[in-house]
């Protein structure tokens, strides 16, 4: 079985896994890194959305062999007390409610706001369109987003 060298929130792996596994399932089953949620399996809910170079991500979709030499960052990785804007931002806002699609929704608003640190509400809407909230927290997420870019700002 091929071994791939990849990074995870700045850290160096080396995974022996299929060239075409899934990194959601690398994540969760090889690194123990069960942040990233496994919602659909096919690209069309978020829930396990990550960074990869910065850029939001469906990691259900992207094979490990297709990972390596980017910077892969999970839930796991945007700070490891809390500290992240999107991570207060949620919290200020007390925006999950299940909270199973948190951690794809976060991720896409970290992901925005790594590389626009003012959108407009389209732009907001946009980043976040792909990602689905059965519960309807929708309103919550996007204060919770003014939040960060509130705090990111400042």
């Amino acid at each position: 079985m091929p071994q791939f060298a990849i990074e995870v929130n700045k850290k160096n792996y080396t995974v022996e896994a299929d060239a075409d596994m899934p990194l959601l399932w690398v994540l969760r089953d090889l690194l123990n890194l069960t942040g990233t949620k496994y919602g659909c399996g096919v690209a069309s809910c978020g829930a396990c959305t990550v960074m990869l170079d910065g850029e939001a991500a469906f990691a259900c979709q992207r094979p490990i062999s297709k990972c390596v030499g980017k910077k892969i960052t999970t839930i796991e990785g945007l700070s490891e007390d809390g500290s992240h804007p999107v991570q207060k931002a949620w919290q200020k806002a007390s925006v999950p409610q299940c909270g199973y699609c948190q951690p794809g929704q976060m991720m896409a608003a970290a992901a925005l706001l790594e590389k626009n640190k003012k959108p407009s509400e389209e732009e907001i809407k946009e980043a976040m369109n792909e990602n689905l909230c059965r519960c309807g927290t929708y309103h919550r997420i996007q204060e919770a987003i003014h939040y960060a870019i509130d705090e990111i700002n400042q």
